[in-house]
Order: structure tokens, then sequence, then C-alpha cells
């Protein structure tokens, strides 16, 4: 029924004018200046190279799209589940993260931690005593201790505004390992090598930054007595005083001093080591430069792919599929599938022409390369073969001309005998 414009006006609201200022909020919970629930990286990756790292596979991860779906008896793509734990994966996964936003933080926590959990926070069914729900909201939780069927979980409580340890069934609760924890989470991996040497390089800099020279000087006499004491005493501060008070920082020493500086470059060798250890780092991972600064061509984009996105995603498909979906839900062909579009880099104009030649030369079926380009299979059943339309095949019957069908019937074939 349409809406009178007084009866739109009486139920219209503004976040500004509906305020009652002197109205008291009391479940408003604790305030903080930043969002509590973001993922703290820890061991100083936030300031280092770590972070870029870690940011540009989260962000090509999240790109991903991934969904509860339906599968037909040849396991291809049918139709989308529209159901909770799909839009966890696709819109919302709780009132402070999109889908996109969620998963984005399950990867950058699990290059991190080495291990995360994908907590299933509201459901329509009680996660102890049935594997039959539907997951509403879910949330990323920091594992803290380990059981043989448990694990306490640190994860954030939106109702009450905080972080809180929590000790769940393995079974209700989606623990994503790092697939490439030997790289980026062992103790002496290349990665755990280079974060050791970045820190040594903050510690340096700060120190170089404090205009402290570090400086021994050695004077021309012994120092045992309380006199001497006072006059090396009474040097130190002279040199300091030519140091601070000159606009260039020079100061003069005599002839029979030797002065010794503690704090050498590091330019040469710890610069060199944090160079060789990244170019570790990329080729283990398949990263380039150009993945980084997002000028890759398509063989690397593929490459990187391969050998970082895909082992990441399927991590985190396979264990949602494993954890949120009952037996009873798989044996009713339902899934959770990621779709990686093989055309992202690819020119719109060049898609339908690949498309054609696949066909053309009966490499894969019309159906095939909807399901690749994450479209659901047509219902002519000419879109399963694997022949090419454009060529008469041998098994056809040729199309026979009317009039000569026609001839045949009055006893054309008898004139021919």
């Amino acid at each position: 029924m349409d809406l009178t414009i007084g009866s739109r006006l009486k139920n219209a609201w503004n976040a500004f004018t509906n305020r009652d200022p002197t109205g008291f909020y009391p479940q408003l919970g604790p305030g903080y200046s930043s969002r509590p629930d973001r993922p703290r990286l820890s061991r100083g990756n936030e300031r280092s190279i770590v972070t870029a790292i870690f940011n540009r596979i989260a962000l090509d991860v999240a790109s991903v799209k991934i969904k509860h779906c339906r599968l037909d008896e040849n396991e291809r793509f049918v139709i989308t589940i529209e159901d909770g734990l799909n839009t966890c994966l696709t819109l919302e996964a709780n009132i402070d993260q999109t889908g996109r936003a969620f998963i984005q933080d399950v990867v950058m926590s699990m290059l991190d931690e080495g291990c995360v959990a994908i907590v299933p926070v509201d459901t329509t069914g009680n996660i102890d005593v049935s594997d039959s729900y539907d997951v509403l909201t879910m949330r990323v939780g920091k594992i803290v201790e380990w059981y043989p069927q448990f694990v306490k979980v640190q994860v954030y409580n939106d109702r009450k505004g905080y972080k809180e340890d929590v000790l769940l069934p393995k079974r209700s609760v989606g623990i994503i390992e790092n697939p490439l924890y030997a790289v980026v989470n062992e103790p002496n991996s290349t990665m755990q090598r280079l974060i050791r040497k970045l820190s040594l390089l903050d510690v340096t800099d700060e120190q170089t930054a404090s205009n402290k020279l570090d400086l021994i000087i050695q004077l021309p006499y012994v120092i045992k007595t309380e006199a001497r004491r006072k006059q090396a005493e009474d040097r130190r501060k002279d040199i300091e005083s030519q140091l601070s008070g000159s606009k260039y920082g020079i100061a003069y020493t005599d002839g029979t001093e030797k002065i010794t500086q503690l704090n050498r470059s590091v330019e040469n060798n710890l610069m060199n080591q944090i160079q060789y250890l990244t170019d570790m780092v990329y080729s283990q991972l398949g990263i380039t430069t150009e993945v980084m600064n997002g000028t890759a061509d398509e063989k690397t984009m593929l490459n990187y792919n391969n050998r970082t996105i895909e082992p990441i995603v399927s991590a985190i498909v396979d264990e949602m599929k494993r954890k949120f979906l009952s037996k009873t839900a798989r044996s009713q062909m339902q899934t959770v599938a990621y779709f990686n579009d093989p055309f992202k880099l690819v020119p719109v104009n060049d898609i339908a022409e690949i498309a054609d030649k696949f066909t053309r030369n009966e490499i894969m079926t019309s159906n095939e390369i909807r399901q690749v380009i994450g479209m659901k299979p047509s219902s002519d059943p000419k879109a399963d073969q694997l022949v090419n339309s454009n060529i008469s095949q041998p098994n056809e019957e040729q199309p026979v001309n009317p009039e000569e069908a026609e001839y045949y019937d009055e006893g054309g074939e008898d004139q021919n005998g």
C-alpha cells in the first residue's frame, strides 16, 4: 500500500534531529578511540615490510568469491544457497565486518599467528548438542590454549565491547592453519629471520637518531686517583660542550688523545642481509616486486595465485565445509566453494574470443566455461556437448530437400533402379 506524504513524514527519522540530547543510554558499553576488535599484529610486524606482504596476500585472498552453494551430480555449481552462512561470506559476517573484511581479518591473523579460529558466534541451534544449525554471525578468534577436544579462544564480544576467552569444542570451530607455516611462522623460517633483522635495524635507527655518539676517549694518562678521575670528567664535559655548542657538531682534541666510536654503520652488512632475506621470502611465496606494486603480468600473477593464494583459500573453504556443514547437508550436495575468476586480468573483448576458441577446438563445453567464470550451467543440452557447433558431425542426419522427398515417394527410386 502506498504511503501518503503525511505518513512518510510522520515515520521519517534523522540521526541528528531525532536524538534526545538529555537521553541516557545505559547499554552502550565501554567506549574506545579505535576499534577494539581489530587484529593487532605481534612481534613488531606492524612496523616493517612484513605488514605489506601480509596485507597484499590478505587482500588478494579476500577478493576471491566464497559461497555456500549447491552442486549437481557432476559436482558443478548450480545455485547459491541464501542462508546465514552465505550472508556471512558475501555480505555481513558480524555487526563490525563485511564478508570481505572478515576474510581479510582471517588471513592477516593466520599469517601472523600461524593458526586462527573462525568462531560461530550466533547460530540457529545449540552447537554443543547438534551439528545441524545455520551460522548467523562469525568472528575471528585467537587460539590461546589447546586441549584434546576443545580450544580456548580469545574472541571479541560485541555485546560487551571487549575480548573474552571462551572454551569451545573443536568440532564446532573452524581452525585454519597457515599452509605456508614452514616459510612464515616456523621459529627459524625465512620470514622470522627477516623479522628479527628488521627489528635490529629499528633499534639501530633509534640509537642513531638519539644524537648519541657513543665515544670512548683514551686519555694520555692513567686514571687511578680521584684527582685524575675529576680531570677526566672535566675533559668529557668539555668535549660535550664543544659538540653541543658547535653549529656543525665539530670539536677538537689533544694530539695525544685517541677517540673510538662505537655505533658503527650498519648499512653494508645488515642492509645486505635484509635485502637477501626479503628476496628469499618473495621467492618462497611466489611474490615479486611487480606483484606488490600492482604491475605484474598474467604469468607472474598466475604463479603467485597458484603458489600462495589458492592454498590459503582452499584451507579456509575446506575447514568451513568440514565444520559448518553437517553430513546431511553435504549428502544433499551442499558445499562451500570458491570462485576464482581466471579472466580477471583479461580484457572483456578477449574473453569471448577465448571461449570461442575453447568450444570450437572442443577443449571445453559451454557449461564448463560458464562454470569457470562463476555462472550456473545452461539448461540447453548442447551446452554439455563437446562438439564444434560450426561443423557438421558425421553421425548427424543431413536435412532432406522436400522436393526430393516427394520425388522418391512417387517412385523416383524405381526409375533410378
